[in-house]
């Protein structure tokens, strides 16, 4: 087993002879410790931490929403094995958004609301955490328009396993049962080749689609470009017009032969969303993952980017999130913050480092972000060095932007401005919101959705022993999350605590 090729440190065998493990009983056989090397041949785009920034030296932060929930689920499946994420596995700001937390639905027929709130650092008692929430209109599946779904099936040798394959096609029979007459489904298969196997199939003959499910078997080399070219065509052929014209890919990320530049398919991809046809992504499996491949064609596709890691996380993405998953109600979404230097003397952005704007993409139009499913809700984070400490920040070269709100000694009750701009899903020209945060939103007692988010943050800042991790640890964060569980419908924040309990077991066995 060579290092260079697996990626990780193997700490050996650990048997727990009369030590029950709290997870069904299990005993751990095996501690990896994931390092920066690919792991087990899975691959992962390089993040490197956001700094805390002056807002002297620029008062102004810009990015884009992302909804993306791949990279929990990928931890929760790393973990699951009995091993610790690489760092570069674990996206924060897709830890925080695999959760759902009751965000108030927009109401005047607005599109997005907004929600924020302001406590202390729950890891740096000398700072402050800044939350900005927020949730797109719910739109009830059963009244949307047409979808046209088109499955583009990896169904090359790689995905000869009951984690691939045979986990993709329990999905798509999950997906079949909630589709309605005016819905339709196809399928397209490529390994040496491309193949249309279901053209338009009508949801009002499920057998006739359940058996091209079943019958779809894996092996032969990839010609993923191939595919989603053909995939296009078949979504293109059957489009309907004011509908939701959906591809989902499905694959490990493997793309061997054809057109499979990254930056080609890309382009490609990029090209084919103005047509109205968006591209999201399933991964699956373990041991050649092209995390950062699958990652960079949904974010070009306008598409969300899942990893299913099991039957239960399919049912959460086709059954309970199905609207979520499948209806696009803002998109290109994107939050620029301006701090007030009178009331903040630094900040840092927690997360989405893949994400981040230039200050002039906020107005520019062409420029692609993050798209809103219905009922969607996102969260960021900020930490917060507050005006008045003392504590030194590293000076950066910024050109500060013209025309800022804080410019002077007006505004000294306000914390910051908050902007978003968004299209709906039928425009190219955006629209603007604003809102407004104080110095008086500080509360000591954070409500329940803030305590619980936090928590999966500070759980990230471990995982990825974070530079700015302070005081993080599992011991906070279990009791945190533990106390803010709330409703829990589908026991995903108990899940939660399951795997905050075996990442804190597995780290001690490396101690």
């Amino acid at each position: 087993m060579k290092k260079c090729l697996f990626g990780m440190v193997i700490m050996g065998l650990v048997l727990l002879s009369g030590c029950s493990s709290m997870y069904d009983g299990a005993y751990y056989e095996e501690v990896i410790y994931g390092n920066e090397e690919d792991l087990l041949g899975e691959t992962y785009a390089q993040i490197n931490e956001n700094d805390f920034i002056s807002t002297a030296d620029m008062p102004v932060s810009t990015f884009s929403t992302d909804v993306d929930t791949a990279s929990y689920s990928n931890v929760r499946r790393m973990l699951n094995d009995n091993y610790l994420p690489q760092t570069n596995a674990v996206r924060i700001e897709e830890l925080i958004n695999y959760f759902n937390y009751g965000f108030n639905t927009p109401t005047d027929g607005s599109t997005i609301s907004v929600t924020t709130e302001l406590s202390v650092a729950p890891w740096n008692a000398d700072h402050q955490l800044l939350m900005i929430g927020l949730k797109a209109e719910e739109i009830d599946f059963e009244e949307t328009p047409g979808n046209n779904l088109v499955f583009l099936l990896d169904v090359s040798g790689s995905m000869d396993s009951s984690d691939k394959l045979g986990l993709v096609k329990s999905s798509m029979l999950l997906l079949v049962e909630q589709l309605r007459p005016i819905d339709r489904i196809s399928i397209v298969t490529y390994a040496g080749t491309a193949t249309i196997v279901l053209n338009g199939g009508d949801s009002t003959d499920p057998t006739e689609i359940e058996n091209a499910i079943n019958r779809l078997r894996a092996g032969g080399s990839t010609a993923g470009g191939a595919g989603i070219e053909l995939a296009y065509q078949v979504a293109e052929d059957n489009f309907i017009d004011g509908g939701n014209n959906r591809i989902i890919l499905a694959t490990d990320g493997d793309f061997n032969i054809g057109t499979s530049s990254v930056d080609q398919l890309k382009s490609f991809i990029s090209e084919k969303k103005e047509t109205g046809v968006f591209l999201s992504v399933i991964g699956v499996g373990t041991g050649n993952i092209r995390d950062d491949i699958m990652e960079a064609l949904a974010d070009h596709g306008n598409g969300v980017y899942y990893y299913v890691d099991s039957i239960l996380e399919a049912e959460k993405v086709f059954v309970h999130d199905l609207s979520g998953t499948m209806i696009t109600v803002a998109k290109d979404v994107k939050l620029q913050i301006e701090f007030n230097p009178l009331n903040v003397k630094g900040y840092r952005l927690l997360g989405y480092e893949n994400r981040v704007l230039d200050y002039e993409d906020f107005i520019d139009d062409t420029k692609d972000a993050g798209d809103l499913g219905s009922g969607h809700e996102v969260i960021a984070f900020y930490e917060l060095i507050p005006a008045g400490s003392e504590e030194v920040i590293e000076s950066s070269t910024y050109e500060i932007p013209e025309d800022l709100r804080y410019s002077g000694n007006d505004y000294i009750d306000e914390l910051m401005s908050i902007s978003i701009r968004f299209k709906s899903p039928e425009d190219e020209t955006s629209v603007l919101i604003q809102r407004f945060a104080y110095v008086s939103d500080f509360t000591v007692t954070p409500s329940e959705t803030f305590r619980f988010a936090s928590s999966v943050v500070e759980f990230g800042l471990i995982l990825r022993n974070s530079e700015y991790k302070a005081d993080a640890n599992y011991a906070n964060v279990l009791e945190r999350a533990s106390e803010a569980l709330g409703d829990d419908e589908f026991g995903y924040r108990q899940e939660f605590l399951e795997l905050v309990q075996k990442a804190q077991h597995l780290n001690t066995l490396l101690d």
